[in-house]
């Protein structure tokens, strides 16, 4: 892919979009023009082929310029390790979410622990989450507190974030700062 995207600088970049609509990679993208040590906080479980595909599709795209750290529950630990001359590519936050509500974590005390390690990490971060608000009313108790949750955690992101991105068809939106 071309990179169309000029060196950026911002604290926190939030791109968000639905499922398949070319997030993941325009987030790489953007953390490419760092020039930065290059994170990416992993935040999937290899539970089946499917997704062990689909992150060997991730970590050939991103290349061995980067440091992977694999964190489906932690990641507000791994924040804190973050240094300031690094850039982090969380992706993704729903899946961080779908891990903690699967573990019967507690989801408001976790969502205020990585909040507050969103704020106090010295790095530059990229966090990547799925809209999920625009569907249908879900019909079962799990998927309702599911989609709740997510809208919550994705506004708090959101009003964290010093540039939010909407990815609709592989195109990106800038619905809060500018595209870089």
């Amino acid at each position: 892919m071309k990179n169309r995207l000029q060196k950026v600088s911002s604290r926190v970049t939030f791109i968000l979009g639905g499922a398949a609509s070319g997030k993941s990679a325009f987030a790489e993208e953007i953390v490419e023009n760092y020039v930065k040590s290059k994170v990416y906080l992993a935040t999937s479980q290899y539970l089946d082929d499917e997704m062990r595909a689909k992150v060997a599709t991730h970590r050939a795209r991103r290349g061995p310029d980067w440091t992977t750290i694999e964190a489906p529950l932690h990641c507000a630990a791994a924040l804190a390790r973050l240094g300031a001359d690094q850039v982090c590519l969380m992706d993704c936050a729903t899946m961080w979410l779908t891990n903690h509500l699967l573990s019967g974590s507690d989801i408001d005390a976790e969502q205020a622990a990585l909040l507050s390690a969103i704020d106090a990490c010295p790095a530059d971060l990229v966090i990547v989450s799925n809209e999920v608000g625009q569907g249908i009313v879900p019909e079962n108790a799990l998927a309702r507190r599911f989609r709740e949750a997510q809208g919550r955690l994705n506004i708090a992101l959101a009003g964290r974030a010093d540039r939010v991105i909407l990815i609709a068809a592989g195109l990106p939106l800038a619905i809060k700062g500018a595209l870089p």
